[in-house]
């Protein structure tokens, strides 16, 4: 199975499953058609949707300003919005092939 992209303009969204209050903050890897993520934030606050765009931003090699939860703020299934990157890159940089 692979990531499941949605191209809207110049941004690209997908499906994320976050595990706050990990040990570390890592990307794991696909579960399904989703990107899961453990980050070593708490769920309060919103602490851990910010170090999920910071993780993210890092990786894609994209501006921390570029990566926004599009839906599911408060849930850890998540849609996450990646501004400036085309979903061949996103998954290149992501490791997924």
């Amino acid at each position: 199975m692979s990531l499941r992209c949605t191209t809207r303009g110049h941004a690209v969204e997908f499906a994320v499953k976050v595990v706050p209050g990990a040990a570390r903050d890592r990307i794991c890897g696909l579960l399904g058609d989703s990107l899961k993520v453990q980050v070593s934030a708490p769920p309060e606050g919103g602490a851990a949707n910010a170090r999920l765009c910071e993780l993210l931003a890092a990786a894609l090699q994209l501006p921390a300003r570029s990566i926004t939860v599009a839906a599911g703020t408060s849930s850890p299934r998540k849609v996450v919005c990646a501004l400036g990157i085309d979903a061949a890159t996103l998954r290149q940089r992501l490791g997924l092939g």
